[in-house]
Parts: C-alpha cells; structure tokens; sequence
C-alpha cells in the first residue's frame, strides 16, 4: 500500500446497535473497493473483521478491528468497533484516534438504545458524525420514519443527502440531494440516472431545504443564496464539510450493505467531506496543547489498542501525530523512560497484515514486539516529554472470582491474566487479601466470559469462575475479660504462659489498639509483644462466624510466668486463648460492607432504578443533573447487594445505565439478615 499525504488519509470508527450491520458494511465497502471479490457473511464466520475464533462462535463482533483500503487517491482506515455494551471498551480506545465516526443505523429498528449510548460516547468525545441508514431493502422500512427519529433523538444537525428509491425489497438505488441526480444499482454496479418522475417534486423540497441549511452557515453564501445565486457542487461540498469537522452538521446517507446498494456513495461522501485528521490534544508538564499533524516535526505517536498474539508477541496499534515514522525509528515511551525500536510498520485488513514503507502524520498503524510498551502509552523523540491524553474508558461493573482449574494450570494464570488486562485496559484485576480471591472485574457477563475463554485458546491455561465473596469482618459490642492457659510438658522444657486480658469495642474504623497494664513483672516485658501477636492472630482469624475482627482494644492486665518453661510461643498462644473465650461474652456482631454509589441513568428510568436500590437496602443520598438528559444517582448500598447489580442495572435501563461504588464504611449487619459463612465456600482461596 502506498504512502498517502495527510490530508489524504481518512480514519473512520463504524459505530452502532450490535445488529446494525456494520461488520457486514465493512466487507461491502472492501468489496467496492475491489480488495474482495465477494462480500463475506457473518453468520457464516467467513468476514475480514470477525477472525477470531470467539467472534466466528458468537457470530458477532467483539474486538475493534483496523481495515486498511484505498478509494479515489485516498487511504482510508476503518475501525470497525463492537455494538455490544459488553465490549464498550474498544469503541473507547478507538475515540482517541478516530477523525470521523459514521453511525450505522438498522432501518428495520431505528434509534434503539444502543445507537444512543453510541452517539452520546462519540458526541462527548467531539468527534464529527454522519449516519449511514442500513438494511433499506428489507420488509416493512421506512426512511421517512428513521429520518424523523433520528432528527428527535440527535437534533436539527442531521441532514439527509440522499433519500431512497424504491421501498423494502424493490429498493435499487438513491437519490443524490446534492446533484439531483440518481444512481442506480440494478445492474450490481450503480449507474447515473435521471430523478424518478415519482419523486421529482419531494427530492426537489428536500434538496431545497439541504442547500439552505448548507449556506446558512456562511454569511456571504447566503447572502449570494438570497440574492438568487446557487452555489456550485464544490462549494456546497467545501462548507458541507466544514459543518461536518465542526460537529455541527451530521449528514444521512442510505443504502444496504448485504446489495451492496449505495455503499461506493458512502466512500465516496468519506472522502470528499469527511475531515482530514485532526490535531490531537497533549500535555507537555501543566501545559495542555493541541498538535497538529506536521511530518517535518520530531516522531511522537499514541498507543490506542495492543493485541497479544502467541506467535507474534505484542501487536501494538497507534495513531502518528507529528513526524515521519519509518521502519527502524527510535522512540522513547515517555511513561517508563524506555527506548523502543519500531522495526516494522504494518497495517491490516482485519487479519491481514500489510507492510508499510513509511508513516505520515494522522495515519494509523501497527508494530510488533516492543519491549515496555502498554495501550494509553505515548512515544516520542528522545528528551520529549509530550504525553497524549486517552479517551476515558469505562469502568469494570461486574467482578468474578477466577482459580485455576488444575494444579499444572497455577503457575500460569498470573500470567495469562496480567496479560489480557494489557491488552483490554477496561478489565481489572485484584487480589483481596480478606477473602483470599483473585478478582477479575469487567463491563458484562459476556466480556467476562468471552475473555476466559481467549485466555484459554491463547495462553493454554485452564480457568474457572467462583461466587465473588463478601469481605464481612466482626466487632465486639461491649467489656469482657478472660483468661488464657497454655501448659504443655511432655519431658525437658515445658510450655507454660497464663494472660488474662480484656477486650472491649472502639468506634467504627479504629481498627485494633493494644494496652499493657502489666505490673509487678508477673509477665516479664519481652512476653508482651507475643501476647499482643496471639490477640492480632486470633482475630484476623476469625471470630463467632468466622470473619476477621476488627475495631477492638485489647489490654492485658494480669498473668503468671515460670522461670524456666516461659517462652514467647507460650505467651503468645495464651493471648489467643484468652481472646477467644473473652469473645463469646463480648456479644461479637458481624459487620457488612457498605459502598458509595454513582449511578448514571437515563431521565426516564429514574423511578424504577431507585426503587431497585431501595430493594437492595440502600439509601438515596441525593440525585443531579447530568449530560444527555440523564440522572446521576448517589447512594449507599450494601456491598452484597451489588455482586450482580451490573447485570440487573442493564435489565432495567435497557444497557443505558451505568455505575461505579467505591466501599464507603462498615456496619452492623441487620438481624434477620444472614452472611455466607466462610467454612461454606472455601474453593478460590490460596
């Protein structure tokens, strides 16, 4: 593939409902393009963006995928990103380099709810937008109606340049508003033709209010325009395309990607008014500064996606934002100071990879095998310290349990773990210490699931999931003393240590405090600290139930010793002995994590999300006003009540809610409420 000049290059996200089409678009766009001699199906695996073993199995899209082609003397590279929520995180990383986001639209569903979180996602991070209204030639559409669906969801912006001609399965090809002219697709190919007398009237209204709507956003084009002068096409073109790098205008194209019906028009609107590559913004120490491409400038580039591959290594993709980069240019990571070699330059048609010469500013790539390299990371000319910034990600809502399904399986799930999480930022790894449970955290069950399983295929390691347990701890509620014995003598020196010691409780979240009030040397002081270390063991032990105990002073008053059999081990097992009998006149209480909650909701499901938190025990703190018509809710729940909380928060809010909880405090368990015992569950631990 040759080298295009910046302003040649078009980097396109294809966003939309998981059902859209846009995997299939793709292969149609290729097709047109004349890199395939066949469009591929889905449903049958056989697609350039769906190569993964996963994706082939769930017939759908899971991982973005860069699809590299050239059309009319430009580069374009589409990035063909997943529609499930489960799988958010790639459209994220993918905002951080994309120029142009086209919605694809499911003419047989209209603006669902995923079209809209889509939209919000692109919108919030000011990327220009068109929408490429899908499907047109199935039963029972309408593009009047998607129009005016899309015009109440995303505003007066959207302006169609085409309508269709012919309905359902009798739709054959388009009317351009900009042109009044059709095109035809009878023949496979499209082909110009006059406007179908038909629809002569309502392309000529609609082209009217599109060429007022063009002009009006400059003031000597309208006045030209009142004054009864039309704009020539290359003008029209020229502030359409403005309006679209400025976000204000989002153009509507139609067609049907399975025909393929109108999809060389939707290249061809990419390249003609779709923006050139934008300026990325970066921080150099406080200061925040917008680069723009500039290929005589130092090599500086961003790290947007990595893949591990089992037989290449590590496949990092990045967008160049200045300099030009060419195979063997050295850069320094400016995260971990580490210089790196980029020894080739590739880019990809889903699978396939394709070596490049040369990289110019704005163009996406790839490289192999960097040594201290992760996704989010910045390299550039030695000395720099230029850091570009990420598109925020979304946060991990549902965590599981992971342990190795086989003992020759141990040594490598670390591993395996830490590796996927390099190469899908939104996962989340953690070790509680408390429960004793590595936890793998992520946006679904599905992203969950699917990322088990390519662990599994990739790095040959068996892994299994376990309930996510509940870090429950103890307390005492009130004053108790007890004295602990140890006496042992089985020939030699013995083992003798009576402590009697007292415990009584300290306000929430003290911790553990220890006193001595020994006198008269009835235990001598290098004994202490052994009886402070058998209390602090027996409570991380576990009390009544079982659960570490916490917020508790201990103060060990009284005691006996013997000159000969005292030892540390003595005095330390007669701490514990005495802390568990003083502990069942203590009146121990179990204590429940509680986490501060933020959940984001559309307006509407306000009622039954807040009636949903008061089921699971929480309390409304407040609520405020957020972006997009959508509520933030804050609230204190029980921790336990949030282990699946992701999965019914999707039910209720149709995919468009969202939360984060962070833990907040602990409290007395409610009576009538019961805990899962550890001695229950203890497969997960170790």
């Amino acid at each position: 593939m040759k080298t295009y000049p910046s302003e040649k290059i078009r980097n396109v996200m294809l966003v939309g409902s998981p059902s859209s089409g846009k995997t299939t678009l793709a292969e149609a766009m290729l097709f047109r393009a004349g890199v395939l001699n066949r469009i591929g199906n889905v449903e049958a695996g056989n697609t350039v963006s769906d190569f993964s073993p996963e994706e082939q199995e769930t017939r759908s899209s899971q991982v973005t995928s860069l699809i590299s082609f050239e059309w009319q003397d430009h580069k374009i590279n589409l990035l063909d990103t997943p529609g499930s929520l489960d799988f958010a995180g790639e459209l994220d990383a993918t905002l951080s380099v994309a120029d142009l986001a086209i919605l694809v639209v499911d003419a047989t569903s209209g603006v669902d709810h995923s079209l809209q979180l889509a939209w919000r996602k692109v919108a919030q991070a000011g990327i220009p937008r068109m929408f490429f209204v899908n499907k047109l030639d199935r039963e029972f559409v309408s593009f009047d109606n998607v129009l005016s669906q899309l015009r109440e969801s995303f505003g007066s912006g959207v302006a169609p340049l085409e309508l269709p001609i012919g309905e359902g399965p009798e739709f054959h090809g388009i009317a351009d508003l900009l042109t009044d002219q059709a095109w035809i697709y009878d023949s496979g190919h499209g082909e110009k033709a006059e406007i179908p007398e038909s629809m002569e009237a309502q392309e000529q209204e609609v082209h009217e209010a599109l060429v007022e709507g063009i002009v009006v956003a400059d003031d000597d084009l309208l006045e030209q325009y009142l004054e009864g002068e039309v704009p020539d096409l290359a003008t029209l073109e020229s502030v359409l395309g403005q309006g679209v790098a400025a976000a204000s205008v989002f153009p509507v194209v139609c067609g049907s990607a399975t025909g393929p019906v109108a999809v060389d028009r939707l290249c061809n609107f990419i390249c003609e008014i779709g923006p050139e590559p934008r300026g990325m913004p970066v921080g150099v120490g406080d200061e925040k500064v917008l680069l723009n491409p500039d290929a005589n400038a130092d090599p500086l580039l961003f790290v947007f996606k990595t893949v591990i591959d089992p037989y290449l290594g590590t496949v990092s993709l990045f967008k160049a934002i200045t300099g030009t980069i060419t195979p063997d240019t050295e850069v320094v990571n400016t995260r971990t100071k580490t210089s790196e070699r980029l020894k080739t330059l590739v880019t990809f048609q889903g699978a396939t990879s394709i070596d490049l010469s040369e990289i110019v500013p704005g163009d996406i790539a790839a490289t192999a095998k960097l040594s201290d390299t992760s996704t989010g990371d910045t390299l550039s000319a030695s000395g720099s310290a230029v850091v570009a910034k990420m598109a925020p990600l979304s946060q991990p809502m549902l965590s599981v349990a992971v342990v190795p399904r086989t003992r020759a399986d141990e040594e490598k799930l670390s591993m395996s773990l830490r590796r996927a999480c390099e190469e899908d930022p939104t996962l989340r790894l953690d070790r509680n210490e408390e429960t004793r449970q590595t936890l793998l955290s992520g946006l679904g069950e599905t992203h969950l699931r699917m990322t088990l399983k390519r662990i599994e295929r990739k790095f040959n390691v068996g892994v299994d999931t376990v309930d996510v347990k509940v870090p429950y701890r103890e307390t005492v509620t009130r004053q108790a003393t007890a004295e602990g014995k140890h006496k042992k003598q089985s020939g030699g020196h013995g083992q003798f240590g009576i402590a009697s010691v007292r415990i009584e409780p300290l306000p929430r979240g003290e911790g553990f405090e220890f006193q001595d009030e020994i006198s008269g040397g009835v235990i001598p002081r290098q004994y202490i600290p052994a009886v402070e270390s058998g209390i602090a063991e027996a409570m991380q032990d576990g009390g009544k139930v079982g659960y570490p105990v916490v917020d508790m002073r201990a103060a060990v008053y009284d005691g006996k010793h013997h000159s000969v059999d005292s030892s540390e081990f003595s005095f330390k097992m007669a701490g514990k002995l005495a802390f568990q009998a003083a502990l069942q006149d203590a009146a121990p209480v179990v204590l429940e994590p509680l986490s501060q909650v933020e959940v984001t909701i559309p307006e509407e499901c306000m009622g039954d999300v807040m009636g949903d938190i008061s089921g699971r025990r929480g309390v409304v703190q407040g609520t405020n006003a957020g972006d997009f018509s959508q509520i933030i809710i804050e609230a204190i729940v029980p921790t336990a009540e949030l282990v699946r909380y992701a999965i019914d928060l999707r039910s209720i809010t149709g995919g468009r809610g969202f939360f984060t909880a962070t833990h907040d405090r602990y409290e007395v368990l409610p009576a009538g409420v019961t805990p899962v015992t550890p001695a229950e569950d203890r497969r997960g631990e170790g």
